[in-house]
């Protein structure tokens, strides 16, 4: 390549130097279309646990659904909710349901329990203010009746009135044909006598 010679050959290098220059400029400061993302920091508590598919992202063990069921219970005790919310959370919160629980009550009589308790809890000014589940080794998994399941604890911290107390919650969970672990059904455990 010849070296540019004279004040016409300074000329063309210097041309070239501003035409790159201005199109990396025009690169760097090009305005991209924002994809439509919403942010978590702007979601509600309410926006936030419902805004999981749980087609596409249900959770992968016994402990994430339980942790996403207490997810959801925490928003439904402490958030003032709209009708359309409590619909909403109890809808999520029955895809974590296993056939057989679902099919304990009628889609009517759910959605009437689940807007009961929640009207009593807010009356009694009773909230959720944290829960401790099982660390995963202490996840009890077994095979009955062709099925598998797992058994786990979730204690809820609760607060009613100023008060605080615990309430340890038995979970049993059954795996699905989707290799999914749906709830099958829960108890309270009874409170140890303190001495």
């Amino acid at each position: 390549m010849e070296k540019f010679k004279g004040l016409k050959g300074m000329i063309i290098l210097i041309i070239l130097i501003l035409l790159v220059v201005s199109y990396y400029y025009h690169l760097s400061n090009k305005t991209r279309p924002e994809k439509e993302v919403v942010s978590t920091e702007t979601l509600s508590p309410v926006q936030e646990v419902l805004a999981r598919n749980l087609e596409t992202n249900y959770p992968q063990t016994p402990r994430e659904v339980v942790k996403y069921f207490s997810e959801i219970t925490k928003v439904a005790y402490n958030e003032e909710l709209t009708d359309e919310d409590v619909i909403d959370l109890a809808n999520k919160i029955q895809q974590l349901y296993d056939d057989e629980l679902i099919a304990n009550q009628t889609q009517e009589e759910y959605l009437k329990n689940f807007k009961d308790d929640i009207s009593s809890a807010h009356v009694k000014k009773q909230t959720v203010f944290t829960y401790t589940l099982s660390s995963s080794i202490d996840v009890e998994t077994f095979s009955e009746d062709g099925y598998e399941w797992a058994r786990l604890h979730c204690i809820y911290g609760m607060r009613q009135e100023g008060l605080l107390y615990n309430s340890d919650t038995l979970f049993i969970l059954r795996k699905d044909a989707d290799g999914h672990y749906k709830i099958y059904g829960w108890k309270l455990m009874p409170r140890e006598k303190q001495s």
